[in-house]
């Protein structure tokens, strides 16, 4: 049976809406684009910004699920991650950026995002994924 996806624009407030939708986009954009040029771009923004809390980036997550339903799919996770972290930087806020892949055949490439070491909102526990590079 198919996961369900959790797609409700207007169960996010206006504001909130708006500013997700723009990480999306921007989100989108920025997936085309490189691993190395994606690096590079998040980790110029990503100074000055305070460390993000769990729940400030769960709530970002939620906010682009919500408005987004190829962020909100399963093969969705880079775009949302990317969202999710741009999101967070609007809102002054910084979370960890990881890329890497399953540690057990298959093969299979994941991006999400982590605070504290942890993922956020993520269905596999941390050691499942042998991360790449992290932009902390």
């Amino acid at each position: 049976m198919p996961e369900a996806i959790y797609h409700n624009p207007r169960s996010v407030p206006l504001p909130t809406r708006l500013a997700a939708h723009a990480a999306v986009t921007a989100a989108r954009v920025l997936a085309r684009r490189p691993p190395r040029q994606i690096r590079r771009l998040l980790t110029r923004l990503r100074r000055g910004a305070r460390p993000a809390t769990r729940e400030q980036v769960l709530d970002a997550r939620q906010a682009v699920m919500a408005v987004s339903l190829v962020c909100a799919a399963r093969e969705g996770c880079l775009p949302r991650s990317l969202a999710v972290v741009l999101l967070c930087r609007a809102r002054g806020t910084w979370a960890a950026w990881c890329v890497g892949t399953r540690r057990l055949p298959p093969f299979s490439a994941h991006a999400w995002v982590e605070v504290d070491g942890e993922p956020v909102g993520e269905e596999f526990p941390a050691d499942y994924f042998r991360t790449f590079f992290t932009v902390a």
